[in-house]
């Protein structure tokens, strides 16, 4: 128990980051790019639509940074950047909220909320809320089945019996069934991710 007990999150031993590390971290817009870009390109930067690493980077573009040297768009080389394809293209939020907002998101247990990313950032709630509509939507995409062992409890989900009327409350007591009227949740953790899922059933 004493060692279950020690690995659950939430604890002040666990290694996060230091908001003052984040800060250093990432600093300046530079070093959030290429944090970003190791993350997305850990072998290199490759066309998004073919795959080829035969591509050119710092082209003289408004927006695209890369153009690929073996595939054709229409006339043209496709030209792509380190938005393409991922949860951050058409943002005009620079890559550094994007970055800070990133970390946030992975290390809050209890999810982080998009007034919270509004106020730490400096941001608008509306840009707040796209941001982690965005995150939200990519993690979903991605993540696949967990690979075990989990934990499933269940639950009820409804109005409280000290706010219902008498006469509902006598309706549920005489019908033996409590959870009448009320929506049933499950809930499955992954042991090794403490990722949690729930479903209404």
């Amino acid at each position: 128990m004493a060692a279950t007990t020690r690995k659950a999150p939430g604890k002040s031993h666990r290694k996060d980051l230091t908001s003052l590390q984040v800060a250093e971290m990432f600093g300046t817009e530079d070093a959030a790019t290429a944090w970003l870009e190791e993350q997305r390109w850990p072998n290199g930067a490759h066309c998004p639509k073919c795959g080829s690493p035969n591509v050119q980077s710092g082209i003289k573009h408004k927006t695209m940074t890369h153009r690929c040297r073996d595939c054709m768009t229409g006339k043209s080389k496709t030209m792509f950047s380190l938005k393409t394809g991922t949860a951050i293209e058409r943002s005009k939020l620079p890559y550094r909220v994007w970055a800070i907002a990133i970390y946030l998101f992975m290390t809050n247990i209890k999810r982080v909320s998009s007034m919270r990313l509004h106020r730490e950032l400096g941001i608008g709630q509306k840009a707040a809320w796209f941001l982690m509509h965005r995150l939200r939507k990519s993690f979903e995409a991605e993540t696949g089945p967990f690979a075990g062992p989990v934990e499933a409890d269940e639950t009820y989900v409804g109005g409280k019996r000290r706010n219902m009327s008498d006469a509902k409350r006598r309706e549920l007591k005489d019908s033996g069934r409590p959870a009448v009227g009320k929506a049933a949740a499950v809930g499955v953790k992954d042991r090794a991710t403490n990722e949690v899922r729930v479903r209404h059933v």
